[in-house]
């Protein structure tokens, strides 16, 4: 009779390990915010890649700056926009940053862009103090809204800092940026926008 209760045992062991593989094989794969990545390498997404991609219509959204202001970006439809997600503890990020400033404040203008920039601040080391400090630091100029809940990063199924969305003035996206870019390349990316 052990034999038997024993077989059981196993048996039931072994179904019920085979539910919980089928039961996490079927779940999102969505990360929490504490299990982003860092992208040292630019890439560009591919179609199929995790999370939104090019042709996609870009989620609206809204989300306060430090100072209130409001950021909705359903509101700069007919703006060419570069959506970046980032964190002040980022080296990549910190690496972008003034690059990002500097074309912001010599072609923004000219291109119809807008820049703006998602501080992940559920994910920061150092709260809001040291985005703040982070924003003042490198003199930034451009809005940067405080993604605090994490809902627009696990929106926009941001796995990797910093990620970046080219988004066309249709609102749809152009590409998706996984990585730190240049001036250079932020620059040809507006260019080969709509």
């Amino acid at each position: 009779m052990n034999k038997k209760v024993m077989g059981y045992v196993i048996a039931a062991l072994v179904i019920g390990s085979m539910v919980v593989v089928m039961i996490r094989s079927n779940t999102n794969d969505a990360k929490p915010l504490n299990d982003l990545a860092v992208a040292d390498n630019v890439a560009v997404a591919e179609d199929g890649d995790t999370g939104l991609g090019q042709g996609d219509i870009a989620p609206d959204f809204h989300l306060e700056t430090s100072d209130g202001t409001v950021i909705k970006l359903s509101e700069l439809k007919g703006k060419k926009v570069i959506l970046n997600f980032w964190a002040s503890w980022c080296p990549p990020c910190k690496a972008e940053m003034p690059h990002m400033e500097n074309y912001y404040k010599n072609f923004s203008e000219d291109d119809n862009v807008e820049i703006v920039a998602v501080n992940l601040t559920s994910a920061e080391k150092l709260g809001l103090k040291g985005v703040e400090d982070f924003i003042d630091s490198y003199g930034l100029t451009f809005p940067i809204p405080l993604d605090k809940e994490g809902e627009v990063s696990e929106q926009y199924q941001v796995y990797y800092m910093p990620t970046t969305f080219m988004i066309q003035t249709d609102g749809t996206i152009a590409q998706k940026i996984v990585g730190p870019m240049d001036e250079n390349m932020i620059r040809n990316l507006v260019d080969s926008m709509e």
